[in-house]
């Protein structure tokens, strides 16, 4: 067939009565059915990330959390924290909008870019969401820049590591 896939368009019932309408794909030649990829080629933000990876939250570090807690009062136990650990990411592709602020500006292709994950915003495994895998385009989106997204490459991972000034950080 030259490479081309039909695409069966059904409506079915959903709950309360409403109607939704999806796209199909029927199964290739093997009977496997088709790879995200192939069935949801607009749909990648949500479907095509490697297994296990999240889309990234970042903000600029002006959001960084140096500083001591002034309400904080000497009873009051310490939050354990965690080293960071810095990121280092080839942005791929970034939206236009990300061209309007002066922190997003620098999300440009193949720049180079290090986003640290601080104590605050890892997970229970100690990583951030998004972190990516190494080599493999995963996805971001800018936090307080609606509209501002993108995809990266991520070229290294330094352990108990601080980025420079004007880099970003994961959420």
């Amino acid at each position: 067939m030259g490479g081309l896939v039909s695409v069966l368009l059904s409506v079915w019932g959903g709950q309360h009565g409403a109607q939704s309408a999806g796209a199909h794909t029927p199964p290739s030649p093997g009977g496997h059915p088709p790879t995200p990829t192939s069935a949801a080629p607009g749909n990648c933000l949500q479907h095509c990330t490697p297994l296990g990876s999240k889309v990234a939250k970042i903000l600029p570090d002006s959001f960084k959390r140096n500083f001591k807690d002034p309400w904080r009062r000497p009873h009051m136990l310490m939050k354990e924290e965690k080293p960071s650990y810095c990121v280092y990411m080839r942005v791929k592709r970034s939206s236009v909008v990300c061209k309007q602020r002066v922190w997003t500006a620098q999300l440009v292709h193949e720049r180079s870019l290090c986003v640290e994950c601080q104590s605050d915003a890892m997970a229970t495994d100690s990583h951030c969401a998004g972190d990516g895998l190494e080599a493999n385009k995963t996805f971001w989106t800018a936090a307080s820049a609606p509209g501002c997204h993108g995809s990266w490459v991520r070229e290294s991972l330094v352990e108990k590591c601080r980025c420079p000034p004007h880099s970003v950080l994961f959420v």
